[in-house]
């Protein structure tokens, strides 16, 4: 007979599983395990970090699935190479971007957003409404007011997820992880707060994105949004 861990049992395994998933996956990332080498067998985890071999199972699944590690019979469980790994998992990207050295994670999530998120900004050009542009402008208003850096960044974020969305292309809504794990890590970079002239600018580039899009101007909304970036790369540089 299978019995299935339910109520608080079953949030006490699943809360543990995530605690084990959310450790040996940063030590991953962060190449305690290198690529090819062996991670510690099922005991040693269990006494690592005090959880039942029932956790422990689980949480290798997660991983796998995550294409971190791989688990083969009378072999063990190793690290898979980096290349294999799902980098459009939002663990993963978050894994990578709270890297002390982010910076070749940092220059391929900055390559690749060049790539998909001007084009979302030329296509929602094509097809908003005025609704939607007026709800856009009112994000980017939010970009300028918010009462701290933590609120700026999530307008930032629903920002940049709106354009997305805006798109019309499923592939590329689904891509707002990408931007996530971008925005934190300049909001890890800017350790103090912009001064007013920074501000005004960080504002204005943005408003130009949304100028160019209520206008219907894809090619001025592909440069806006790539100009947005490209400031955001500046600035992570120089952390």
């Amino acid at each position: 007979m299978t019995f299935v861990a339910t109520g608080a049992l079953g949030n006490q395994i699943g809360n543990h599983t995530d605690q084990v998933v959310e450790q040996l996956g940063r030590a991953i990332v962060a190449g305690e395990y290198p690529p090819e080498t062996m991670i510690p067998l099922d005991p040693d985890i269990s006494e690592m970090f005090d959880v039942s071999r029932t956790v422990v199972r689980e949480a290798k699944k997660t991983l796998i699935a995550k294409g971190l590690i791989q688990s083969k019979a009378k072999v063990g469980t190793h690290v898979r190479p980096a290349s294999e790994w799902n980098m459009f998992d939002p663990d993963v990207l978050r894994w990578h971007a709270a890297l002390k050295n982010s910076r070749p994670f940092l220059d391929e999530l900055f390559e690749i957003r060049l790539i998909f998120e001007p084009a979302a900004a030329s296509r929602a050009a094509r097809k908003a409404t005025d609704a939607e542009c007026a709800a856009l402008s009112r994000l980017c208003d939010n970009l300028a007011t918010g009462k701290d850096r933590a609120a700026v960044a999530v307008a930032d974020l629903e920002f940049h997820k709106m354009i997305l969305k805006l798109s019309g292309n499923r592939f590329l809504q689904s891509l707002g992880d990408l931007v996530q794990a971008a925005l934190y890590s300049l909001f890890v970079a800017e350790a103090n707060e912009r001064n007013d002239q920074e501000t005004r600018e960080f504002v204005d580039r943005h408003r130009a994105i949304v100028t160019a899009i209520t206008a219907g101007d894809g090619d001025g909304a592909s440069s806006a949004m790539r100009e947005v970036i490209l400031a955001g790369r500046r600035i992570e540089i120089g952390r």
